[in-house]
């Protein structure tokens, strides 16, 4: 397979469907003019997403087969172009969801994906979609589709590419700056895969009601237009096309979707291989609501560079102090690790976490002043320890601190979403991680993903950098914010390692909201009946 030309295509819509038409084949007719083969377009294309109530979700609605969609596919075949369009779509059920429909160069209907995961008021009025999508062969490669919430959290981007997806086509119909910034690029480099992502400009909102629903929410009413900066995001998380903030563009780039199929990191694991799913089952199990209490509104906790250190970062009042992985290096014997790390806390509360070569396992020791307080042995394998790691841990462990309930991540298994995940579900507050970064995008997108994701203060240490990620009281759209929105909605706050010793207050009791808005629960509101290739040793099915 050659390179292929794809687009991203963002504009306005309004609540003339018609104009909203003439609107969607205008920039279909641009891109194909610079030669794009592949073109996305934003979410809702068709109209606005504001409804009075069910019935007026119904009216509005595309129907498969009307004027909208056969206007599209007509120009799709005109030009011989794959086309992504993203409507709502009312069915012969009675249902009304939101269709990402890809129609091909001949404008056959080629795929359709329903929205799993809805978004604040959109659950009000629409029905959310009940099977996974499909992964689809074509000339531009496999494809897989998603749309806009179901891209700030991992599992719908991550079950198509598990199931084989080299590009992923995402339609975006968001306010949030963040997306082009986090959500949207790390899809790419977490999955290996492409990322076409395209969003709206103008207002979301009808005109009309923009201010009282701007005071309601307390939202500045130009931060409720679409935020633009639609791209083209390659395997390794390098954005190599992007749209400006506002105003219509057409971004286009050459892709090769073959690179899609090397999942090799730098040091030769191959991350998809090494997956094991068999673990990730809480996952795709049915939901259930947060038990664990909240842990403290504030802890301290603290990055160091090396074992001298953490005595200076637990009189600097850290109660939690993670180092590297391997701090010791990888010859230091286990007891002796547990022995030093004891003696430099004793006198305080503090905990310490870094990672040790316990007999064949690669493991974290979490270390008090008393001693060894927990361990969690890598879950996965890693060519960097292949030489002597060869056992693997069977479960994620979540223990209970004085300020609230911590998991280890143990080295490269902070590559892999699900590991995460499963400490969300298991009503962890706070993620511990030693580890060796070895690409960019590891720091500048994953870590800060997982705590966003999962709502979850994530502490990461390695041998040259560290980061420090809280949780931050504001959050949860259509409640009131102690500060101002600037666009951000679901992002930690960074603190980055910058010294010997770093030390920033992490937020426990933040993790008990998950919320981002009404009806939208970041791990309880998970499509978990729709991803079950995720804990599928041979995922299968649904590539067309």
């Amino acid at each position: 397979m050659g390179p292929v030309r794809v687009a991203a295509v963002q504009f306005a819509v309004g609540l003339d469907t018609a104009a909203n038409l003439a609107t969607c084949l205008r920039m279909v007719d641009r891109a194909a003019a610079e030669g794009a083969g592949l073109i996305v377009l934003p979410e809702f294309c068709n109209r606005l997403s504001w409804y009075t109530d069910r019935d007026d979700a119904r009216r509005h609605a595309c129907a498969p087969g009307g004027p909208f969609l056969t206007a599209v596919a007509a120009r799709a075949a005109a030009h011989g172009v794959h086309v992504k369009a993203n409507v709502t779509l009312a069915g012969a059920d009675g249902r009304v969801t939101v269709s990402s429909l890809l129609y091909g160069p001949d404008g056959a209907l080629l795929g359709r994906s329903d929205k799993l995961t809805l978004m604040g008021a959109e659950g009000d009025h629409l029905d959310p979609g009940t099977t996974a999508g499909p992964v689809i062969a074509t000339p531009c490669g496999r494809l897989g589709m998603y749309a806009c919430m179901e891209g700030v959290t991992s599992d719908v981007p991550r079950d198509l590419a598990v199931r084989g997806a080299q590009v992923l086509l995402n339609s975006l119909n968001s306010f949030a700056t963040d997306e082009a910034s986090l959500h949207v690029p790390v899809r790419a480099a977490e999955n290996g895969v492409w990322v076409v992502a395209a969003n709206k400009v103008g207002p979301l909102l009808p005109a009309a009601l923009l201010p009282a629903i701007a005071e309601r929410l307390g939202v500045p009413p130009d931060l409720l237009d679409g935020a633009g900066e639609s791209q083209i995001v390659a395997p390794d998380g390098t954005v190599v096309a992007k749209g400006p903030r506002t105003g219509e563009a057409v971004v286009v780039a050459d892709i090769d979707p073959s690179l899609a199929d090397r999942k090799t990191r730098p040091d030769g694991t191959d991350t998809f291989a090494a997956r094991r799913p068999r673990l990730y089952a809480p996952i795709i199990e049915t939901p259930r609501p947060r038990t664990a209490p909240p842990g403290d509104e504030k802890a301290d906790a603290a990055v160091v560079r090396s074992p001298d250190l953490v005595r200076r970062a637990a009189q600097a009042g850290a109660e939690l102090i993670v180092l590297p992985e391997l701090a010791f290096g990888p010859g230091a014997d286990a007891g002796g690790v547990v022995e030093e790390l004891a003696a430099a806390l004793r006198g305080t509360t503090a905990h310490a976490v870094t990672s040790v070569r316990a007999g064949a396992a690669h493991a974290a020791y979490l270390v008090n002043a008393d001693g060894l307080a927990g361990s969690q042995p890598q879950l996965h394998a890693s060519a960097r320890h292949a030489d002597w790691a060869t056992e693997y841990g069977e479960r994620l462990d979540v223990f209970t601190l004085p300020w609230g309930r911590l998991a280890l991540v143990t080295g490269d298994d902070a590559l892999y979403p699900e590991v995460f995940r499963l400490a969300a579900i298991a009503d962890a507050d706070a993620v511990a991680v030693p580890c060796t970064p070895a690409q960019d995008w590891e720091t500048a997108l994953g870590l800060p993903e997982r705590a966003a994701e999962n709502r979850l203060n994530v502490i990461a240490s390695g041998p040259e950098d560290g980061l420090i990620l809280a949780l931050p009281a504001d959050f949860t759209l259509w409640t009131p914010w102690e500060g101002p929105f600037e666009g951000r909605i679901s992002h930690p706050l960074v603190t980055r390692a910058t010294g010997p010793v770093t030390v920033a207050a992490i937020h426990p009791a933040q993790a008990v909201n998950r919320l981002v808005s009404k009806n939208t629960d970041l791990v309880g509101g998970r499509p978990a009946h729709a991803v079950a290739a995720l804990a599928d040793d041979a995922p299968s099915g649904a590539l067309r």
